[in-house]
């Protein structure tokens, strides 16, 4: 199944993706799970995606470990394990083309807010509200990204607590994700080492990717980070909604 044009292709977008995650803090998730559906069904693609994830968020993490807020990485952390809790009683997997369609509506659904009723990251109890939303779509779409960032971007955070925070938050969304969707791998073959040595191929590009985007991020004002967040998620997710459709007239 992997095949070297296929190992190839891996690294580039585990490079590309980390590269725009670290600088953005979102966005990269959304093009690495697109990705990663053409070739997988929805539970190792999951997982493949968790795993990878784990690797680019966790390096950002380390990088950036001066800045981070711990006390919203606590709250988020808890409402992640509400989330896996409510869900692994129910073992749903969700169909490809409502994933598509899932992490397409995401960025549409967080602009929709209004600013007035908009939440704030670092109020009390909402870092748990974050993590228990930001868990449920973790495990119907894989990425949360984009509905995460109305917690953060009225937070008045710089944009390297914003990216540190988010990242060391988004290492325990993506871990539900991967005990989640790895106990519903109901073929063994997807827990064969070849996937596993993949993945761990994926993640060392995963980390090349992150460690290049630091230098840009510390050039970036805070303006341009917030503008430039928007116009890309908006742009990945209307690719993602045409893609959504067209599965689902094609199945």
């Amino acid at each position: 199944m992997f095949t070297l044009p296929i190992l190839a292709g891996l690294a580039v977008v585990a490079v590309v993706t980390s590269f725009i995650s670290g600088i953005f803090g979102m966005a990269g998730g959304m093009l690495l799970i697109g990705f990663l559906l053409l070739m997988l069904p929805v539970p190792v693609a999951m997982v493949f995606h968790g795993v990878i994830q784990i690797a680019a968020n966790g390096w950002r993490s380390w990088l950036w470990r001066h800045h981070i807020n711990w006390r919203v990485v606590a709250g988020f952390g808890l409402g992640s394990l509400f989330s896996l809790v409510v869900f692994s009683s129910l073992a749903f997997v969700p169909p490809k083309w409502a994933v598509l369609m899932a992490v397409g509506l995401t960025p549409f659904v967080a602009l929709a807010v209004p600013q007035s009723i908009a939440p704030n990251i670092e109020r009390r109890g909402q870092a748990f509200l974050a993590g228990a939303i930001g868990g449920a779509l973790q495990l119907v779409s894989g990425v949360t990204g984009p509905i995460l960032d109305i917690f953060y971007v009225r937070s008045g955070m710089t944009r390297q607590v914003n990216v540190s925070t988010k990242a060391c938050a988004q290492v325990m969304g993506h871990l539900t994700k991967v005990i989640y969707f790895g106990a519903l791998i109901a073929d063994p073959a997807g827990r064969e080492l070849e996937q596993w040595l993949v993945m761990g191929f994926a993640c060392i590009f995963a980390v090349i990717g992150t460690t290049l985007s630091r230098s840009v991020l510390d050039r970036l004002s805070d303006r341009q980070f917030y503008y430039w967040t928007r116009r890309i998620v908006i742009a990945i997710g209307t690719v993602y909604i045409a893609q959504g459709v067209w599965q689902m007239a094609t199945q």
